[in-house]
């Protein structure tokens, strides 16, 4: 029997996991087609009170947006540069909102809905690798705290699955995985999974399940396989066996989980957290270089530094001259002599709308890197 949907309760954008009826046989809107405003004022103009799909409806999700310097009128160092790609990167994080909010109040997720941001994941990657990874270090957005997590992660994992040669389909295991390798926290009570102070044992104890929940939501739930639920389960396990919920060793810990446990901890270090200011990409792959082997599997650490450079895509730098730039390009062999854009050249000459010169570091010998800088702390300096 078909759910019934009033209306006034559509907004522009809503997205529904099946097709969708204005009577019984009149077709409104195909699964999975955002709303327009004026399909939704021709049904009021037609007194059409309802809707009927067999699917869920997925309110609208407000795209999350990127920190601006409003006092000097110019954009903050922070803003990412592509206005196409960066709707598409909030337009995901919305849709996997939209999805999580879901799981959270224990509604049916329909899997096609999954695996097209799947798809939407592995494209993005495919097809703009560099400006995908910047897309996470120099976006500044705000909310969506989860879900902006699990694109980030996403994306972070499949480009370290094609660093490492996975097949297509091993690629497309990882995205979904990554994605949704945190959903065992929305069945945590909030006041736990949000609490800022110390935790009690007990409390701990709840965290330390989510794992466990993950796995559960996503092979029984939405019934995804073995070894995109494994993700979810071992993404805590440490290489030395000292991490959870099973206290997992080296190569028993699925080579999928290891990617997405080194990339969910630098997520987790260069994303803005309301407790907390986020580390630089720099500082953040040299915390995860200091590692030695304890919590991530060396072969996997190293091909995540070989995708993301020493100084990953995004990064902002000060060269030797005093010149400062942005990281635009990688060389894996060269990790400390990108490629990059000037934002202001050695004379203190300022560059609007992504317009200074691009240099490569490899070419250009007497110039090098010699800090990376918070894009923030550069904003705010303007």
């Amino acid at each position: 029997m078909k759910k019934k949907y009033a209306v006034d309760q559509i907004k522009p954008g809503t997205r529904f996991t099946a097709d969708v009826y204005s009577d019984g046989t009149n077709l409104f809107v195909p699964a999975d087609t955002p709303v327009r405003a004026k399909d939704i004022e021709g049904l009021k103009q037609w007194g059409v009170p309802f809707v009927y799909s067999d699917g869920n409806m997925e309110t609208a999700v407000e795209k999350p947006t990127e920190t601006a310097d409003h006092s000097s009128g110019k954009k903050g160092l922070a803003t990412f540069q592509d206005r196409k790609l960066y709707e598409a990167y909030t337009d995901m994080i919305g849709r996997l909102k939209a999805v999580m909010d879901h799981i959270s109040t224990n509604e049916k997720v329909e899997s096609k809905v999954v695996d097209k941001l799947t798809q939407d994941v592995l494209q993005v990657v495919r097809e703009k690798e560099s400006l995908a990874i910047a897309c996470v270090l120099s976006s500044d957005i705000q909310g969506y705290d989860l879900a902006r997590a699990g694109i980030n992660c996403a994306i972070l994992a499949v480009v370290v699955g094609q660093t490492m040669k996975m097949p297509a389909h091993r690629l497309g295991h990882l995205a979904t995985g990554s994605m949704l390798h945190d959903v065992g926290m929305l069945r945590i009570p909030p006041e736990i999974a949000k609490k800022k102070g110390s935790l009690t044992p007990e409390e701990a104890q709840k965290i330390r399940a989510h794992p466990l929940l993950s796995y559960k939501i996503i092979t029984k739930e939405l019934q995804y396989p073995d070894d995109i639920g494994l993700i979810g389960l071992q993404h805590h396990e440490r290489w030395d066996g000292a991490g959870y919920p099973r206290r997992s060793t080296s190569q028993d810990i699925d080579v999928l989980a290891r990617i997405v446990s080194v990339a969910d901890a630098f997520e987790a270090m260069v994303s803005q957290k309301p407790y907390r200011t986020s580390m630089i990409g720099y500082a953040a792959i040299k915390s995860l270089l200091s590692d030695n082997s304890r919590r991530f599997d060396a072969d996997v650490l190293k091909a995540f530094v070989k995708s993301l450079g020493i100084y990953p895509i995004g990064s902002i730098v000060v060269l030797n001259n005093a010149a400062i730039a942005r990281v635009v390009d990688i060389h894996p062999d060269a990790p400390l002599r990108p490629r990059i854009k000037l934002i202001v050249d050695e004379f203190g000459k300022h560059f609007t709308d992504d317009s200074g010169e691009t240099l490569d570091l490899l070419a250009e010998k007497a110039l090098f890197i010699a800090r990376a800088v918070d894009p923030r702390e550069l904003a705010s300096g303007q």
